[in-house]
Order: structure tokens, then C-alpha cells, then sequence
């Protein structure tokens, strides 16, 4: 699917830094403001042991996982929506995205320039979801104005509801906390393509004393997350960059030295992957295995036109095994003596961690 998280933040937090290591590429990450101008985007893939366990059992000659795209916005400054910065042109690429991977600065250095003079990461935040919110206000006043272009008796159930939301965004709260009447409301927002609509995730960018026990920055960005009603990952961009250069054998043994199991930039991808409402289901044989991403309520025959649209259009039933299932029982033939190998039609839907087979005619 091609659904995609933006990383955006002030100068210098770290986000082209922590973008380097999701995607280990090259892009510059250099101590001053404005080092990234186009969004630079990478696909990273869904770290799952699911898939790999699948993979070797059926002997696949192909592997291939679930993936999430990031993009690296520019650091947004004070003023954007007004222009300030290149303002305009990066709030069109957040505009794009499906989610915002919001990053905070979290740690002290004399090396590392802060544009606003010292780190506040509250301060921080703020400035970010200012812009944010006076841009989606500029959206919804400009869609009011073409609304007063048309017949009033046509438009005043919109109206009322821009009104609504106008005065929403004007109290300082972003459009995913609006309550939707209808689904005809649920309609209009969707249209407007708002950029505090989307949903969020923090990440508290911090150093190697950071990782060991939350410093007071870190404690006031879980504050602010909390009152959101939204998820912190807390993590080192520098720590993560690092690791993602190592060869495998390196990096296990780095790990260990820093008292971790896996790279956090792993959990950062499941975090992504589950903000923007995805599951995963399998298809598995000796040719492929194969994670494919489809929203969570995705009903099968919509599932089976991720892998191919002929599959939705002559979709016949899916054949289904949970993975836990599997797992349990230790192969798909053991599944199917257990009675656990369902047949399941056009309401079924598909279910995070399903093995699935379609039978389609076309």
C-alpha cells in the first residue's frame, strides 16, 4: 500500500539522522538549517519474525516483507505557514503523508546548533503544531469562501460544520480531536486533506545517558504525548545510525554492550506500521512467502485485490489459517487435520497474522 509516515521537526533534532539509519542511505545530515529541501523518501521494510519462520518452512525461494514509506521533511521554523523558511513548500509535503513522525529534541550539545538558542522541547513541539494548526485554519477559511460562492440552501449543512471545525482549530486543538455528526462530515474532513488530522507519533530524540533513565526533556515530551493521546518512542538517532552501518555479527554484539535486544529503530517501524491502521496477512508456498499490508476491517475479496485486481474481481473464497495456529500446531497440514483450516467468504474480515489462499475465476 502506498501509505507513508513524514518525519518532521524543528532544525537539527535529528531527523535526517534517524531518516540515514531507517533507510541506510546517504543523505546529508548536516549542522545547519535547511539541509534537507526535498522530501527525500525511503522504503523501509516491517521487521517480522512471522515472515521469516514461514519463509524457511515452506522452503520459499522469494521473501518478501511489509514495508512503510518515510519521508524526510525539511525542519519546519516559526512562521511556516506563513512562508517563513520555505514554509509553504513543506507543509505540501506533510500534506502528502498519512501520518506525522514527529521528532523532539531531547539532548544537550554545544556542537549541535539549536535555532531557537537552547532546547525546550515543549517550546519545540509547539512551535510545530502552530504552524500546523494555521495552516489547516487557512484551509478551512479558504473552502468557506467557496462555499459563500454557491447557493446558501445548497451548502448550509457544510457550512455548519466548517464553522464548527473552524472554531475547533481557533482554541489551539488539532482536527483528529473533532468530533464527526455524520458520515457525510466524515466525508468533508477527508477533503480538506487537514495536517493536524493525522495521526501522530513522538519521537524523544536523546543521548546514551537518555537511553539508561528519561531525562527531564524526555519526561515533559511523555507529558505532552499523554495529554495528545498519543505514543512516545524514545530513542537515539546518533545510537541507531550508528548500529544501522554495522555488519550483522557487529551489531548483535554492539546491542549487547548497550544492554538491547533489538535496534529501536525497529520498534519505531511497528510503531509507524500500526499509527496508520495496518495489519499484515501471509501468502506462503515454495515459489514466495509474502507479507501483504491491508487496513485493519479490510474485508477478503478487498485483500485479494492487493496481490492482483483480477483476484478481487473473480474473487470464489479464501482459504485461511491464523499463524498462531501454525505456529502451534507446527505445519499447514497439521492445521488442516486440527480443523483449524477455515473457508471464508466475502464478509470475512481478514485478520492481523492470517495465511491465506484465494480461489478466484475470471
Amino acid at each position: 500500500m502506498a501509505l507513508s509516515c513524514g518525519i518532521v521537526g524543528l532544525p537539527n533534532v535529528g531527523k535526517s539522522t534517524l531518516f540515514n539509519a531507517l533507510s541506510a542511505s546517504s543523505i546529508p545530515a548536516e549542522n545547519y538549517p535547511f539541509c534537507t529541501i526535498e522530501p527525500n523518501i525511503g522504503i523501509v521494510p516491517v521487521p517480522d519474525e512471522r515472515l521469516e519462520r514461514l519463509a524457511a518452512a515452506y522452503s520459499s525461494e522469494k521473501v518478501v516483507p511489509a514495508t512503510v514509506q518515510f519521508v524526510d521533511i525539511a525542519g519546519l521554523v516559526e512562521g511556516a505557514s506563513r512562508g517563513e523558511g520555505l514554509g509553504n513548500q513543506f507543509l505540501s509535503h506533510i500534506r502528502q503523508v498519512s501520518a506525522i513522525i514527529h521528532v523532539v529534541r531531547c539532548f544537550d550539545d554545544a556542537n549541535v546548533v539549536h535555532v531557537a538558542g537552547g532546547v525546550d522541547p515543549i517550546r519545540d513541539i509547539a512551535v510545530i503544531e502552530t504552524e500546523l494548526l494555521l495552516k489547516d485554519i487557512e484551509t478551512v477559511q479558504r473552502r468557506k469562501e467557496a462555499l459563500s460562492r454557491k447557493r446558501q440552501s445548497d451548502t448550509a449543512t457544510e457550512r455548519s460544520f466548517l464553522d464548527r471545525l473552524d472554531a475547533h482549530l481557533n482554541t489551539g486543538n488539532p482536527a483528529r480531536r473533532f468530533v464527526i455528526e455524520s458520515d457525510a462530515e466524515q466525508q468533508w474532513l477527508a477533503e480538506l486533506f487537514l495536517l493536524t488530522a493525522k495521526p501522530i507519533l513522538y519521537v524523544a530524540n536523546t543521548d546514551e545517558a537518555g537511553l539508561q533513565a528519561d531525562n527531564s526533556y524526555v519526561r515533559v515530551v511523555r507529558e505532552h504525548a499523554a495529554r495528545e493521546g498519543a505514543d512516545v518512542l524514545v530513542l537515539s538517532g546518533k545510537i541507531e545510525a550508528d548500529i544501522a552501518t554495522l555488519p550483522p555479527d557487529e551489531r548483535v554484539f554492539f546491542l549487547a554492550e548497550m544492554g538491547m535486544e533489538r535496534p529501536a529503530l525497529e520498534r519505531l517501524i511497528r510503531h509507524a506500521y500500526h499509527l496508520l491502521g495496518l495489519i499484515t496477512f501471509f501468502t506462503a508456498g515454495p515459489k514466495e512467502t509474502r507479507a501483504w499490508t491491508v487496513r485493519r476491517g479490510t474485508k477478503a475479496p478487498q485483500a485479494a485485490g492487493v496481490i492482483h485486481t483480477d483476484f478481487e474481481r473473480g474473487f470464489i473464497r479464501a482459504e485461511v489459517m491464523s499463524y498462531a495456529d501454525w505456529e502451534q500446531l507446527g505445519s499447514e497440514q497439521a492445521v488442516r487435520e486440527a480443523g483449524l483450516y477455515r473457508i471464508e467468504g466475502r464478509d470475512y474480515e481478514v485478520a492481523d497474522g492470517d495465511i491465506i489462499y484465494f480461489r478466484f475465476n475470471v
